[in-house]
């Protein structure tokens, strides 16, 4: 197959500088050599998987109807001729040529990925008018997509009453393109778009990047903090001096008791620790990815004397923190991993690379032995069967 991972005439640092999270931009073709890594009807194979997130799009004159899969098979043969579109999740997840989509892009932090949703359309098809809350890079893998973009958009932004769909309750075009086979558009979040396929066999891959909200935010590391808390760890005041008026809260009180949660709260290095687990959770926690059999060390010393290569798993999420000289917090699937030395040096590599080749030179760092049985026998990585 070609290789479809890399971007050409593409300048990263002037997209970051310009455009990221500023306006669109359309890219004409910037693939080595683009190759459509998936077919319509492995798409909608997943699509009939239990553990596999697909919706249904029919659109039935302004009418817009949705269905949640798993998906019967027969279904697709009872679609008639009304516009209609499929789109399946974390596609990456399940297709490693889906997810070596995502080697073009990692000047974005690891952090930030969501998924490669990938969509199949008939003519007409598409998801209606609307907006979202992340950064997307919208490729076209087969057929052809028209996609019109509008103003930006927040909360107050009026939407059609539907109970399933976001869709926009006026949406005015500023800017509208064909995109071909390899074309790519980036949309920032907030910005108004809608995608209609023109003609049959449209495929598109949605490549998201999430961000976190403020109230996610608050709310997990808040609830973080709560577990840790002792129940007598409580406002105390033996110099309490009487008060002229027993009804006030006064500022010297508001002043402990806000020092009391602005304490743990402000707690950086455990803050560090808690965005590190809950930003490379797993997309779908309830998927087993753990090997059949567990890892044997001798077995693992073996290969890494060998030279075999390490591949990660396209749903584990990798990313690290640096902790001083030669030391770093590695973060995979939720768990954390202290590491030093080789091990650090180890774990800084597997972050940056989707295929990671090892040496003999690792099987002296009992550290580093130990962090990749454990990687292995969480299914986050596993040795290349070639």
């Amino acid at each position: 197959m070609a290789d479809t991972r890399r971007l050409s005439n593409f300048d990263i640092d002037i997209f970051l500088r310009d455009y990221w999270q500023r306006r669109p931009l359309l890219i004409r073709n910037p693939w080595n050599d683009w190759h459509n890594p998936l077919e319509p009807d492995e798409l909608a194979g997943l699509a009939c998987e239990g553990e596999v997130e697909s919706r249904l799009v029919v659109k039935s004159g302004d009418s817009w109807k949705l269905e949640h899969g798993p998906l019967p098979a027969e279904r697709f043969g009872e679609l008639g001729s009304e516009p209609w579109t499929l789109l399946v999740q974390a596609v990456d997840h399940h297709v490693p040529e889906v997810a070596a989509l995502l080697e073009g892009f990692r000047f974005i932090p690891n952090w930030r990925v969501d998924d490669v949703m990938v969509s199949y359309a008939e003519n007409g098809g598409g998801v209606g008018p609307h907006f979202d809350n992340y950064d997307v890079f919208l490729v076209q893998g087969l057929g052809r997509r028209r996609w019109r973009i509008g103003a930006a958009c927040n909360d107050a932004t009026e939407l059609l009453p539907h109970p399933d769909l976001r869709l926009l309750a006026d949406f005015e075009p500023t800017g509208e393109w064909v995109l071909e086979p390899g074309d790519m558009l980036y949309i920032p979040p907030g910005i108004a778009h809608d995608g209609v396929a023109v003609g049959g066999d449209c495929m598109t891959y949605s490549i998201g990047f999430r961000a976190p909200s403020r109230g996610e935010l608050v709310a997990g590391w808040a609830q973080s903090v709560i577990g840790e808390l002792a129940e007598d760890d409580r406002y105390r005041d033996p110099a309490l001096a009487r008060q002229e008026n027993p009804g006030e809260i006064t500022a010297g009180a508001l002043a402990e008791l806000h020092a009391m949660v602005a304490e743990k709260l402000q707690d950086r290095s455990a803050f560090a620790r808690w965005f590190g687990q809950h930003a490379t959770a797993p997309k779908n926690p309830e998927i087993d990815w753990q090997p059949e059999h567990p890892p044997v060390r001798e077995e693992v010393e073996q290969l890494l004397a060998q030279g075999a290569a390490l591949l990660r798993n396209p749903a584990a999420r990798f990313s690290f923190i640096r902790q001083g000289p030669g030391a770093v917090s590695l973060f995979v699937d939720g768990e954390a991993f202290e590491c030093d030395g080789a091990s650090a040096a180890f774990a800084e590599r597997l972050c940056a690379a989707d295929r990671l080749a090892t040496d003999a030179a690792l099987t002296g760092s009992a550290e580093a032995t130990e962090l990749i049985v454990e990687l292995l026998d969480m299914g986050s990585v596993a040795f290349n069967e070639e």
